[in-house]
């Protein structure tokens, strides 16, 4: 048996206010038990109301690291970063004290950033204490992607690479992800999705039925590492 717990919202304002508040309540936690807390975090357009409502919660913000689950490889001036929604949506407010982690690296392609994506990534406070996910209506979370050319190396439960290259025919540019067993490494793993679409892909991969059997956020919802909150709205 799957360990999902699901949380249903009427609308994303409501999702946002929630997931929030326990993102924040888990990191609170974590600088209560360590000192620090770090937080992984997804891009695209769910989170920004989520990004928006977290930057605003009351904790020693200046204890924190935020990086991200996964980038597309280019500059943090381009509309496609998810650095550049990271910084204008949640580092701003109260989050505006805590500390970035970006994963893009001054280098042509990913393969070429890589040396020194690893040395900046010594600076984290692993194990993350949080992760939000996203998923796609393909299937893919992080930089997971169906036909991923990295893909079976990126999901290998006894993999030790922090962070791989992926290219994907879905995925547009080249991406930079960090690993299955990296993300499994969590105190608390989130999956914010919203829509019907994406509830029936979720449903699909659950149940491992046609398609979804296939789905790599299945990686993530069949693992028995870490339990998985999914928080959803229509």
């Amino acid at each position: 048996m799957l360990n999902i717990a699901t949380h249903n919202f009427t609308d994303c304002h409501a999702l946002a206010d929630a997931l929030a508040e326990r993102v924040a309540a888990r990191l609170r936690e974590a600088i209560a038990a360590r000192g620090q807390a770090l937080l992984a975090v997804s891009g695209g357009s769910t989170p920004k109301h989520f990004f928006e409502r977290l930057s605003h919660a009351e904790l020693d913000w200046s204890r924190v690291q935020v990086t991200l689950v996964d980038e597309r490889w280019v500059a943090d001036s381009s509309e496609r970063s998810n650095a550049r929604l990271v910084k204008s949506l949640l580092l701003r407010n109260a989050a505006a004290a805590a500390a970035f982690v970006p994963l893009h690296q001054d280098a042509p392609t990913p393969e070429d950033g890589l040396t020194a994506l690893n040395a900046s990534l010594d600076a984290l406070a692993l194990p993350f204490d949080v992760v939000v996910l996203g998923m796609g209506e393909d299937g893919h979370t992080a930089s997971f992607f169906p036909g991923g050319d990295r893909l079976a190396e990126a999901l290998d439960p006894a993999g030790t690479a922090r962070v791989l290259p992926m290219r994907a025919a879905g995925a547009g540019e080249p991406r930079i992800t960090f690993t299955l067993p990296m993300l499994l490494d969590a105190g608390a793993l989130f999956l914010h999705i919203e829509g019907e679409a994406k509830r029936r892909v979720l449903a699909d991969a659950q149940l491992g039925l046609g398609a979804g059997r296939d789905y790599p956020v299945r990686a993530v919802l069949a693992q028995a590492r870490v339990p998985v909150s999914v928080y959803w709205c229509p």
